[in-house]
């Protein structure tokens, strides 16, 4: 089975060619737009493993939460690639990702959403324990038991995160950031199930509705107007 599998959720993104089990892994030019850059980063995976549009399977996306452009870019490619190439699409969640990439059992995800905020979820072998939220670093629930992994910039971009979590985390990943190779570990088996759906029926997971702050919302965080 031949997936493709595509990561922009941050400016740091991926792509993926997983072939029967084997991994391709590809990062985007850094200081590039992922517009430009990732039709022709896909090309080329595809070139080096021997492999043409049709020789897919199907296509993944990782789908959010994450940057508003970068999962539109995402998700709009995915969506064009299976539409002209007749392929399933698999829709993988960035945070559900994240965690596999950490490598833990228990796992508390965090990703900087900007404007003061914070992505988060929780993830326990493998299965949501807490659905991807957005809040702001004072306000992040924290988990009742000890002995969590917490991975994500999210940890280096807003400290006060660090002292929530201290008495409950053992292990910290704060440079994990998302990974096209775990979107595709991940959407592997379920194409493999037939989970796949069509490309009109997936979309990005925002978790929040606004882009930016508004001039009184900057001023109140000490910002400029």
């Amino acid at each position: 089975m031949n997936l493709l599998a595509i990561e922009t959720s941050t400016e740091s993104g991926s792509i993926a060619l997983w072939c029967d089990g084997r991994l391709l892994r590809r990062s985007c030019p850094a200081g590039a737009a992922h517009s430009q850059t990732l039709l022709p980063l896909l090309g080329s995976a595809l070139q080096e493993a021997g492999l043409g549009y049709g020789d897919l399977h199907g296509i993944a996306f990782a789908a959010g939460p994450g940057s508003f452009t970068g999962l539109r870019i995402a998700c709009g490619v995915a969506q064009g690639l299976a539409v002209a190439h007749s392929l399933p699409v698999i829709a993988v969640g960035t945070l559900e990702a994240m965690a596999l990439a950490s490598g833990g059992e228990r796992v508390i995800v965090l990703l900087d959403a900007r404007m003061g905020e914070v992505y988060h979820s929780r993830v326990v072998a493998g299965t949501e324990a807490l659905p991807p939220a957005v809040c702001r670093p004072d306000a992040l629930p924290v988990p009742d038991t000890a002995g969590w992994l917490a991975c994500g910039n999210g940890l280096a971009a807003h400290p006060l995160l660090r002292q929530r979590l201290s008495q409950w985390v053992r292990d910290w990943l704060p440079d994990l950031l998302p990974d096209a190779g775990a979107v595709a570990s991940l959407a592997a088996p379920r194409l493999a199930r037939g989970e796949g759906v069509d490309a009109a029926a997936v979309a990005p997971l925002y978790v929040r509705n606004k882009v930016a702050l508004t001039t009184a919302e900057r001023l109140a965080t000490g910002g400029k107007a």
